[in-house]
């Protein structure tokens, strides 16, 4: 229960938090007002950077989220050039994660990663379709481990994040629901499947690691 209403924090939230909590004090010193309103602020930080468990159904026929947050976009789409897979067809699901969303990204499913591409790029609102070949951006290329298909999850930065977080390698085997890495601020990841029917619908809220995407 206690991990539940004060979950870890991951690992990238540890010095946003700090300077928050010496700005809160300092100001606190000056004008209550105003510390006062960094207490608030440091909160948010904690709760934006929270790193919770989740409860994976670990099943092979399922794809899990890869993010918290609201299905923007479910469309049938050619593969990334990037990872040279413009000549197959996909199904691609977007997820738009607002600053109020557990921004931790998790594995899909079981598998290898076969490829890592990052690609630098712009910063224009995460929501907007054109942000999945404009945003700086990061590919994961996921060869599945029961089922042997290419599984792609791309984190892309959005009008606030500047960072994009890898916790994985190249040739890493993952566990479905695994961490992957994270974006800092407002954000969106897209997750592209072939040869499954997809379990949702565009305005659905989904978790990482626990909602499920889609099935064999």
């Amino acid at each position: 229960m206690f991990e539940k209403i004060f979950p870890k924090v991951h690992p990238e939230g540890y010095k946003f938090l700090i300077i928050s909590l010496i700005i809160t004090l300092v100001l606190l010193s000056i004008s209550s007002f105003f510390g006062f309103i960094f207490i608030f602020v440091t909160i948010w930080v904690y709760y934006f950077f929270r790193d919770p468990e989740r409860i994976v159904i670990e099943d092979s026929n399922y794809l899990v989220s890869p993010a918290d947050g609201r299905i923007s976009s479910i469309s049938e789409v050619k593969g990334p050039i990037e990872l040279g897979l413009d000549n197959k067809q996909f199904t691609k699901v977007s997820i738009f994660m607002n600053v109020f969303d557990c921004h931790v990204n998790r594995s899909p499913s079981n598998g290898e990663i076969e490829e890592i591409f990052y690609k630098p790029g712009k910063f224009v609102n995460a929501s907007l379709d054109k942000a999945s070949e404009e945003n700086e951006r990061n590919y994961f290329k996921i060869k599945s481990e029961e089922t042997n298909e290419n599984i792609v999850v791309v984190q892309i930065a959005g009008l606030i994040a500047r960072r994009i977080v890898t916790q994985v390698h190249k040739s890493q085997k993952v566990k479905q629901g695994e961490r992957l890495g994270m974006i800092r601020f407002g954000s969106r990841v897209d997750i592209y499947f072939s040869q499954r029917n997809t379990m949702v619908k565009v305005g659905q809220n989904v978790i990482a690691g626990e909602s499920l995407i889609a099935r064999k």
